[in-house]
Parts: C-alpha cells; sequence; structure tokens
C-alpha cells in the first residue's frame, strides 16, 4: 500500500490523530510531492481546512508556483475567504502557463458573488487564449444559461453536441433541453427530452418535457409523462398542478380534480393545489367542495388574492350575502384596492338593504369598473332607487358610451335632455 492509499484508509476510518501524525511524518520528511497529492485527497474527502494548510505550507517553500496558488485559491473559496483567494488569483500573471486555469477560477469567484457579467468576461478572456478547449466553451454556455441569455448558449451548447454528448459530466442534451425551454422555446426542446428519456427516465427531465408538451398543446402526451413521474416520485408536487391543468385543457375537469386532490393528499398545506380544485370543482358545478378548497387555500395564506376573489365570487353568484361579507370585511377589502372585489360589496350590502354601505362600496368600484356595463347597469339603478338622479345619469351616460345599443338608458337620457 503506498502513501497515498494508506492515507486515504486513514480518512475512510475517520481516524484524526493518525491522519495529523502520517501529514507530520512527511511534512518532516520534505516529501513535497506526497503532502501536494495529499491535499487533493482532503479536497475530495471534505477536509478543506487541512488541505488548506498544507497548500499554505507548500506556498512557503515554492512562492511563485501558479498552481499552488490556484488550488490554495480553490480551497479558500470554500472556507468563505473570498478576498485572500482572488489575491491569489490575480497574481498569476498572463504569461504563465496556468492563467487560463486562473481565469476559469476567477470566473467561479465573480458567479459566486453574483457577478454574472464579470464571470463572464473572465471565460470569454479564457476562451480567446484557448478558443479550442471544450471545458472552457462550456464554462462560456453555463455562465449564458444562468443569466438568462438563452440563445447565446444554445449556440454554444449546439456546436458543443455536434462532436460529443458530455464535458466534465455535464449532459449537453439535458442542457440544450433546459435551455430551449427556458427560453420558451419548447417544441426545440422536446427532441432533447424525449431522447434523453429514452435512454433514462428521471423525475426532473420527465417533468421539463411534461412542461415542453403542456406548452405547445400536446395535452395528453403532456399528461402521460407527467402520470410516469408521478409513478416514480408521488411528492413531485409541481407534477399534480401540471397534470391536472393539461386534463382542463382537454375537459376532463373530473380527472383535473381527482389530480389536484392527490397531490394535496401528499400536502395539504399547497395552496395553489387547493386553489385549483377549487376552481375544478366550480365547473363540475360542485359549490360546496369548490368553497371548501377555497377557505383552505385563504386559510394557508389569507392574502391570496385570486383564491379570495374566486371565493368571493362563488358567494355572489349564490347571493350568500352574509358569508361575502364577511369574507371581504375580515379581508379588510378596503385596503386591496380591488374594484370587482368591491363591487361584490356594493351587491351584498344593497341586497341586505344596508343603503348606506352600498353606496360607498359602489363609489369605490367604479374606477376601475367603469368599462363594466353589467356593473354600470346596476350602479345606475341603484343610484336612482336612492334618489340621486343626477349621479346616475352621469353613470347612464358613461353606460351608453360603451353600450350604445341600451334602449332603455338612451331613452333616460333623452328624457333627461328633454326635461333640461
Amino acid at each position: 500500500m503506498n502513501v497515498l492509499q494508506e492515507l486515504e484508509q486513514i480518512v475512510l476510518d475517520g481516524d484524526v490523530d493518525a491522519l495529523q501524525d502520517k501529514i507530520q511524518k512527511l511534512q518532516a520528511a520534505n516529501d513535497y510531492d506526497a503532502l501536494y497529492n495529499v491535499a487533493n485527497l482532503l479536497i475530495e474527502y471534505g477536509f478543506i481546512g487541512q488541505a488548506d494548510e498544507i497548500f499554505s505550507q507548500l506556498m512557503q517553500v515554492f512562492p511563485d508556483e501558479a498552481q499552488l496558488k490556484i488550488d490554495r485559491a480553490a480551497a479558500l473559496l470554500e472556507l468563505g475567504e473570498e478576498d485572500e483567494a482572488l489575491l491569489l488569483l490575480t497574481d498569476v500573471s498572463p504569461d504563465e502557463e496556468e492563467y487560463v486555469q486562473a481565469l476559469l477560477a476567477q470566473a467561479d469567484y465573480y458567479q459566486m458573488l453574483g457577478l454574472a457579467e464579470t464571470a463572464l468576461s473572465k471565460v470569454r478572456e479564457a476562451a480567446t487564449l484557448a478558443p479550442h478547449e471544450p471545458v472552457i466553451q462550456l464554462a462560456q454556455a453555463e455562465l449564458l444559461l444562468e443569466s438568462g441569455r438563452y440563445s447565446e448558449a444554445v449556440r454554444i451548447y449546439e456546436k458543443l453536441h455536434e462532436t460529443t454528448e458530455e464535458i466534465a459530466g455535464v449532459r449537453l442534451s439535458s442542457r440544450l433541453a433546459e435551455a430551449y425551454s427556458a427560453g420558451a422555446a419548447y417544441e426545440e426542446a422536446i427532441p432533447f427530452y424525449e431522447a434523453l428519456l429514452d435512454k433514462e427516465a428521471n423525475p426532473e427531465e420527465l417533468f421539463g418535457l411534461g412542461l415542453a408538451y403542456y406548452q405547445t398543446a400536446r395535452y395528453s402526451e403532456a399528461v402521460t409523462r407527467l402520470e410516469q413521474l408521478l409513478e416514480m416520485d408521488p411528492d413531485y408536487f409541481s407534477a399534480y398542478m401540471l397534470a391536472g391543468q393539461s386534463y382542463a385543457q382537454q375537459n376532463e375537469d373530473d380527472k383535473a380534480l381527482e389530480l389536484f386532490r392527490k397531490g394535496i393528499e401528499r400536502d395539504e398545506f399547497d395552496k395553489e393545489l387547493q386553489l385549483a380544485a377549487g376552481k375544478s370543482a366550480l365547473k363540475l358545478q360542485m359549490p360546496q367542495q369548490a368553497e371548501e378548497h377555497l377557505k383552505e387555500a385563504l386559510v394557508l395564506d389569507p392574502e391570496y388574492i385570486d383564491a379570495l376573489v374566486t371565493l368571493a365570487s362563488v358567494y355572489e353568484k349564490q347571493e350568500e350575502d352574509e358569508a361575502l361579507i364577511d369574507l371581504l370585511t375580515y379581508s379588510e377589502v378596503d385596503q386591496l384596492e380591488i374594484p370587482l372585489l368591491h363591487a361584490f360589496l356594493a351587491y351584498a350590502y344593497e341586497r341586505v338593504e344596508d343603503y348606506e354601505k352600498a353606496y360607498e362600496m359602489y363609489f369605490k368600484a367604479y374606477d376601475g369598473m367603469n368599462e363594466d356595463a353589467a356593473f354600470l347597469d346596476q350602479y345606475a339603478r341603484f343610484l336612482l332607487e336612492e334618489g340621486k338622479r343626477d349621479e346616475a345619469l352621469s353613470i347612464i351616460q358613461q353606460l351608453v358610451r360603451i353600450a350604445p345599443h341600451e334602449e332603455e338608458w338612451t331613452a333616460f337620457i333623452a328624457q333627461s335632455e328633454e326635461e333640461g
């Protein structure tokens, strides 16, 4: 057993004292090559701090060794010592053989800080120095993908894919599928997803293909792939939503509701699934079940506007005025500034004969509802009932502007002008 194998066994055994003793013996023997290999072994097994100590000691002996600067900088980045790492990397001069490697390490540093453009500039500089190096081209494509420049990333991935399927553990077909999908080029993404899944099915790519099918209106194919995914991983919650939506697009609302409810069984705290189930139940003429799901969504998030509006619409349609008033008063609808909800409250207050509050809510709803003929009609009738003829006339004039064939109201305006 050589020194490296012996040390690897010590690391696997977790014998820290024996590890430290062995390192000290190598240091005493000035066995620098072995120490360098040991440092890389320690990094491989996650002993970053110990590896950094060895790199630091080696740099005292070889202060101008560029590779040591790069290796220690990588260790320091792992340890959160970014500034010291950058100093080492920038100390590698352009005339050194390792300069391209240092540029790539700097790109990793800037990428980690969220400075994508600076990282990209470092990779591009490396690419000019080594234009035919696939790993550098891949690094450039990866940064472009991460920064949302999908078409640029695709061009590089496509060129690399012409000669190989995998670089540095990255499957180019997978990246092309991801980049095309991220750029909403779903048709182009589909063949890559299908090719990947023909070799091996995995949840992320099954979902990606399901989404691509959904976005291209191939709903039955989306369902097939998403249900395959759920058989593989029943806790892949996004698949329940997308599969249900795919059924809904085919007007199979009963199957959509079933999928949404299956998702809720796995995660009862998913407010979006609760809302989707509520909407499906409404389409199936199941208002009680819809109400249950919508209420649950609002328990999970009292400010969930879509659920609030949907439930309020249920109450308004059924004229459950007390429930509607309680819902919207509890939700502080005045602060939400949603005209439709103000209109619902106006109708409810009018039906329960609280005309003062009804008037207030009609007024608040008007600015956002002044293109809605049905609202304007009801508002006008309310104002006339309340004896507010001049205000009603203004509303009726607006109604006639957007619905000029409303004979009752055009006649009302003509009569008002005659009485003038």
